[in-house]
């Protein structure tokens, strides 16, 4: 069978552009689709199960990182294995260095024939050793998994801290359900956990729900990564408020926190934070 891919790239020239010069360096790869969004890109890869991502950086919706932790979550593994993973960018020296660092691969705008060639080995020669694979399902998945994970937390070493580049101490926030006009400053101490959730993120502590602005992102690196766990693309807890970890019937885990309620997903990119030792 021949190798498929899927582009995602919001610009329709150079869209093209990177099918034409792939059909001159792979003739055998099959594109299955290309689209210009996010959000399409994860739609069409789950129905489509290509072996390839070629995924723009920067897209309307959801970026192409965005699209990369989405998809680890909801791959079905037990279908085909995860792709690999391959980043359309106009140069950009912090995403380059960690996708090179990494292994994973990417492509600089406009396109290079020399440098696709280069890429394309390197995909050639991933495709084989999965074909037929050299590890176990389990152990495939647990070794793309990882290496999604090392790319997506380097990449995101690049976003910019405000003040010293310390670890937060307070969170100017207001309070959920209240005008907005008053400003509480909440202790980092206090919160149980943050959750991105349209416009705002939330701020949990025990008793009160908080509302920022700073997306997800941005607030990252402001925190203790000692203290402050990702567990989720849309989900940071505090790690030692965390009571329990469980497992449902198909497979997915949850955290239980002390002093809330409500069960917290854990994503399948960070489900090695709770493995037994």
């Amino acid at each position: 069978m021949n190798p498929t891919a899927l582009i995602a790239e919001d610009e329709p020239l150079l869209a093209q552009a990177l099918r034409a010069e792939l059909a001159a360096a792979w003739p055998e790869l099959q594109i299955l689709a290309t689209v210009g969004d996010g959000r399409s890109a994860v739609r069409e890869a789950l129905e489509r199960l290509p072996q390839v991502l070629f995924l723009d950086i920067r897209m309307p919706g959801l970026d192409g990182l965005g699209v990369a932790a989405e998809l680890a979550d909801a791959w079905p593994a037990d279908e085909a294995p995860m792709p690999q993973l391959v980043f359309v960018t106009a140069y950009d020296e912090y995403a380059a260095r960690a996708f090179d660092a990494e292994a994973i691969d990417y492509v600089l705008k406009p396109v290079q024939p020399d440098r696709l060639r280069r890429t394309v080995d390197r995909l050639r020669q991933a495709l084989e050793t999965r074909n037929p694979p050299s590890l176990p399902a389990d152990d495939l998945l647990a070794d793309t998994l990882a290496q999604w994970r090392k790319v997506l937390a380097a990449a995101g070493q690049g976003a910019p801290s405000p003040g010293n580049g310390g670890p937060l101490k307070l969170i100017a926030a207001s309070e959920a359900g209240s005008s907005g006009n008053s400003v509480r400053m909440v202790p980092i101490d206090e919160v149980q956990y943050f959750e991105a959730a349209d416009k705002y993120v939330r701020v949990l502590t025990t008793t009160h729900e908080y509302l920022i602005r700073t997306p997800l992102k941005q607030l990252l690196p402001q925190l203790d990564p000692h203290v402050f766990w990702q567990v989720h693309r849309a989900v940071v807890v505090r790690s030692n408020a965390i009571e329990s970890v469980h497992r449902d019937d198909a497979g997915k885990q949850h955290l239980n926190l002390r002093g809330r309620a409500e069960k917290i997903p854990v994503s399948r990119l960070y489900a090695h934070l709770f493995r037994a030792m």
